[in-house]
This record gives C-alpha cells, structure tokens and sequence, in this order.
C-alpha cells in the first residue's frame, strides 16, 4: 500500500514561464494544484524535497498530503514532467482527491518464483510484456506493487491479467480484454535434449 506522505509548498504569486525559470533558479519545482471543481492554485515545492521524493518512490502513484498555507489537500501527483537533458523533475500536476475517491494509477508488477517455472528452469526466458499495470484503485489503498507468481509455469505459458489476485476494489483500468504480462519464451537456440535432461535431473534432486 502507498505510504501517505506530507510536502509543504508555499504559493507562488506569478504564473508563466518566466515564474517558473525564476523558481527553479531558486532552488524551487513549480506545481499546479487542480480538481475537484475549484480554481487551480499555483505553488512551488523545494527541489531536494522532491527529488529525495521521488528518488525513494515514495511521489508516483502515491497518495500525498500537500500543506499550502496552513491549509492541507489530499492530492496525487498525475504528471510530473522532467528535464530532458538531466531527467529530474521540473513542474508536477497535483489532482485534488475527494472522500472515496478511486485513482487510476500504473502499478510496477513483481514476478515472484522463478525457480519454480520448469519453463525457465529448461532454459526459457521470461518476457516482460508489461513492466507496470494501469489499475483503479481506492486512493487510500493503492498497492506498491502486483504479484506474479511464476510457478508451474512452462514454455509458451503466458500470464494475464484476469490470473493474477489483486487487492480488494481493485481493478485492471482495461476492462475489455483479458491482456498479457509476461510470457515464458523459448531460447533462441531452442531447448534441446541436453536441456531437457538438466530439468528431469534437477527434479528428480528434489524427490
């Protein structure tokens, strides 16, 4: 589940791009808070804040109380947009949350068990179809992370995502079909009977 954090930002009295080269020169990220009906109100965060924020995971797809002013918003950060030279953050849209609300957040995937995959075991590959998944979720409860779990699993296995257990009121942002994550390859070379050997060897071990 995401940890509920706390940022405070100060408001910022001039808007433009002008406003925002100012701040960052400062030492400051400027940011947009919005939603909810009301009007957006502009704010700068401190750089190191952010970036030590964003740098432990702890801003993307997670759920933020944001102080401006003596006042706190519930937000969660929807686009973070980075420096394209030195890829750090450089302006962040907060989206205001109400009581109950439910996001739309992607969520990174865990492939758990791969030793157990006799697929993987005989020497196939595992690919990655989709490294994170988009997933609707209360706000209060987004998961840091989905599980996959590879056991059992052979060459041409695939796993999708109506197989995978996902918390409680979550669901896949996709709803019409039942879409890939991962797949269990065969090697490029193929697996021959060497391979096939290494396997039934290394499960008759285990008996």
């Amino acid at each position: 589940m995401s940890e509920v954090g706390t940022l405070v930002a100060q408001l910022r009295d001039r808007v433009g791009k002008g406003s925002s080269r100012a701040a960052r020169r400062n030492g400051q990220v400027p940011a947009v808070i919005y939603g909810l009906g009301k009007p957006p109100v502009s704010i700068t965060l401190p750089f190191n804040v952010v970036q030590n924020e964003y740098n432990k995971g702890r801003l993307v797809g997670h759920l933020v109380n944001l102080e401006v002013d003596g006042k706190v918003e519930r937000v969660i950060p929807r686009d973070i947009q980075f420096d394209v030279v030195m890829d750090f953050p450089i302006h962040i849209d907060f989206l205001r949350l109400g009581k109950d609300a439910k996001v739309e957040v992607a969520v990174p995937v865990r492939f758990l068990h791969e030793d157990a995959s006799p697929g993987i075991r005989r020497g196939g590959v595992l690919n990655i179809v989709r490294h994170d998944v988009a997933l609707v979720c209360p706000a209060e409860s987004i998961p840091g992370h989905i599980d996959v779990d590879l056991t059992g699993l052979d060459i041409g296995d695939a796993v999708h995502i109506n197989s995978v257990k996902l918390p409680a009121g979550v669901t896949p942002a996709i709803i019409d079909r039942d879409f890939t994550i991962a797949t269990i390859a065969a090697p490029s070379g193929g697996v021959g009977e060497a391979g096939d050997e290494a396997a039934a060897e290394g499960e008759g071990e285990g008996e």
